[in-house]
């Protein structure tokens, strides 16, 4: 018995268990994958999936309207808005309501400005501009997963028109797929493009995804003429569910995205879409049929959930994501039974206009809302004052940091005599005004060089390279430097060293961790051994570069706390609570052991001495991120302007220091001549 595709797509509100099955298996890919469970690092792929389903049912929409004569851009337009809107605008109205209680000044201020823009249907180009799915913070961003249903509705704003337009030129299906195919050429080209040289552009913009909606709508287009077998479709279900299982479980968020990668969920619904199994034990199951049902819904309700155990640093506990788990199930039916269900049959039984002008008004509260929160700067006074001073913290760092790290512009601290240099990346921005109280006589300063993401190590390329030219810069200028200054004129450097050679470790951010941010032959993936052997080369053969010219004074790393300490200490005082952030030694030596081990190796070979934070940052067992209820670092690896004077007395001790070093270094001088 054969079966044509068009044979249950006769009209608009035709019901196929089929696709509300693979609505289901869509969005728990993406579900689970947020929710970090092992087995689904590609569930991102789902969404793909939704947009070839979409693509598909729309164009079907349309292609049956005009054909019938009655397709009316208008009622295309209202009965999208009548199926998206209700449930969006209660969500962004909730996230507004409970950030008011629980949310810092500038993520409040963000999740405005987010909310206006999912509210807006553009949420994908702001964050195109933020980079933020893959990237930093895509947990602080509320709304993030909006970013879909924009490029959604876009689509829907294009499509029908260019149909519509192209049906009156040329009556028929043939000028639809004429029309669609070099447009889907031309979009998967872009797509390709993209993922290849910008990434964000390919992930975010319609002109890079609209092709997986065009493959759906294509697939519909030419399916009245393809007749298969029931084997044949039992076939191209299995090799379309195959297809996206494969992808969901072989892939992950370090896969080069979308790009030709794509092609395989695409393919993959195209598959079972084009198998029609309205019966299948796969799709057609009670379980798949309520979770399809239901899916939007679920989809709106997961990532806040998500979001909210980042926020509560509870993601990586189980027992908490389960619990999520199920919270997305509950309010999924929720949303769908006294949101979406009531507010379709309310708005259907309206006029058009009343239904249109009711859903105008039902989203301008919460539109204004989000403006105001965006332009009051997330409104900091609905906060009691102690959480205020704790957040502010986070904004406590050195009043020249604009000028002398982010510019790059040589600096003097303090007077115009200068007793040492001092070089790094932001932690010695972080430190050198603690370096400046330390100085002996109100005269006395220190020349000051530092460049964002700059490790002082000659030889060393930024993967990424964002900080390539200013970092470049400053190391020619130091070695220049080294042979002009006086070469009683001590240098200081100041790195986050660790972070160079075995990557970020910061739970708050989605940084990815383990992955050396610097290379001297190739990129490394890993801190392999190999790659740590060329790190401690490079490392000390610069050490002992600088120390044969000047006297050289190498900081042990300042302890990492992992979390944002203010943001963490505020949010809990928010919540009626007290908190203290530490670290344990063991901890922080099992981080920096191998650093420590560069800087004995230089000390050893070429006389490089060592300032170490420790005995003033740590005490015991434990190293300090706040005392008495004040955070001591502006976030979780720099020290405040409060926090660092802390060091005083160890840049005390080394300018105390320096005369001997310069002796010592004359007399290695010396040696080195006989």
């Amino acid at each position: 018995m054969s079966h044509s595709i068009s044979a249950s797509t006769t009209g608009a509100n035709e019901f196929r268990r089929d696709i509300n099955g693979l609505r289901a298996w869509a969005v728990m890919a993406v579900v689970l994958y947020h929710f970090g469970i092992a087995g689904f690092g590609g569930g991102f792929v789902g969404v793909d999936v939704f947009f070839v389903i979409s693509g598909f049912l729309m164009s079907g929409i349309i292609a049956k309207g005009l054909q019938r004569g009655d397709f009316s851009l208008w009622d295309f337009y209202l009965a999208r808005a009548r199926r998206i809107l209700p449930a969006l605008i209660v969500l962004a109205a909730v996230l507004l309501a409970v950030g008011w209680f629980f949310l810092m000044p500038k993520e409040y201020e963000t999740l405005g400005g987010h909310a206006r823009r999912t509210l807006l249907f553009a949420s994908n180009l702001r964050y195109l501009q933020e980079s933020g799915y893959f990237d930093d913070d895509a947990h602080e961003k509320w709304l993030l997963h909006s970013w879909s249903l924009s490029v959604e509705w876009q689509f829907y704003l294009l499509l029908p028109v260019l149909l519509l337009a192209v049906w009156r030129l040329f009556p028929g299906r043939r000028a639809m797929v004429l029309l669609q195919v070099p447009l889907l050429l031309a979009s998967f080209g872009v797509c390709v493009a993209l993922t290849l040289s910008e990434p964000p552009k390919a992930f975010y913009l319609l002109q890079s995804r609209a092709w997986e909606f065009l493959a759906g709508g294509l697939l519909f287009l030419f399916g009245e003429n393809l007749r298969f077998s029931a084997r044949t479709r039992l076939g191209l279900e299995w090799l379309g569910l195959l297809a996206i299982v494969s992808a969901v479980v072989f892939l992950d968020s370090s896969s080069l995205w979308p790009g030709w990668l794509a092609l395989v969920p695409c393919i993959g619904a195209l598959s079972v879409l084009l198998a029609q199994r309205g019966d299948s034990p796969w799709t057609g199951n009670a379980v798949a049929q309520w979770l399809g049902t239901r899916s939007y819904s679920i989809y709106l309700w997961h990532w806040p959930l998500v979001a909210g155990l980042a926020y509560c640093e509870r993601l990586e506990s189980p027992a908490w994501v389960l619990s999520a788990l199920f919270a997305t199930l509950l309010l999924g039916q929720l949303s769908y039974a006294l949101i979406e269900v009531p507010a379709r049959r309310g708005l259907h039984g309206l006029t058009p206009r009343w239904a249109a002008a009711a859903l105008l008004l039902a989203v301008f509260p919460p539109a204004l809302a989000a403006a105001w929160i965006r332009e009051t700067d997330g409104f900091p006074q609905r906060l009691p004052a102690a959480v205020g001073e704790i957040e502010a913290q986070a904004d406590n760092r050195n009043p020249r940091q604009d000028e002398c790290l982010d510019k790059g512009a040589a600096c003097t601290f303090g007077g115009p005599s200068i007793r040492a240099l001092m070089v790094g990346d932001s932690h010695a921005d972080a430190l050198v005004t603690a370096a400046q109280a330390a100085l002996p006589g109100s005269q006395q300063g220190i020349q000051f060089r530092a460049a964002p993401l700059c490790l002082l190590v000659f030889g060393a390329h930024d993967v990424e390279k964002k900080n390539a030219a200013p970092c470049l810069a400053l190391k020619r200028e130091l070695e220049a430097e080294l042979a002009g200054v006086s070469s009683s004129l001590p240098v200081i450097v100041i790195n986050r060293t660790s972070v160079y050679a075995m990557g970020y470790n910061e739970k708050f951010e989605d940084k990815e961790t383990g992955r050396p941010l610097v290379f001297f032959s190739s990129p490394a993936d890993r801190a392999s051994p190999e790659y740590l052997e060329e790190f401690r080369r490079h490392y000390v053969a610069s050490a002992c570069e600088i120390a044969r010219h000047r006297p050289l004074f190498l900081m042990r790393p300042i302890p990492e706390m992992v979390i944002d300490v203010p943001h963490a200490m505020a949010k809990t005082m928010l919540i009626g609570a007290q908190r203290e952030v530490s670290i344990t030694l063991a901890d922080y030596h099992k981080r920096h052991a191998f650093v420590w081990s560069l800087q004995d190796e230089a000390r050893e070979q070429c006389g490089a001495r060592i300032l170490d934070p420790l005995p003033y940052l740590c005490d015991g067992k434990v190293c300090h991120g706040s005392r008495n209820g004040i955070p001591l670092y502006a976030d979780d690896d720099h020290l405040s302007e409060f926090g660092n004077r802390l060091l005083v007395p160890m840049f005390a001790k080394a300018f105390a220091s320096m005369q001997d070093a310069g002796e010592a270094l004359a007399h290695r001088r010396e040696d080195a001549t006989r």
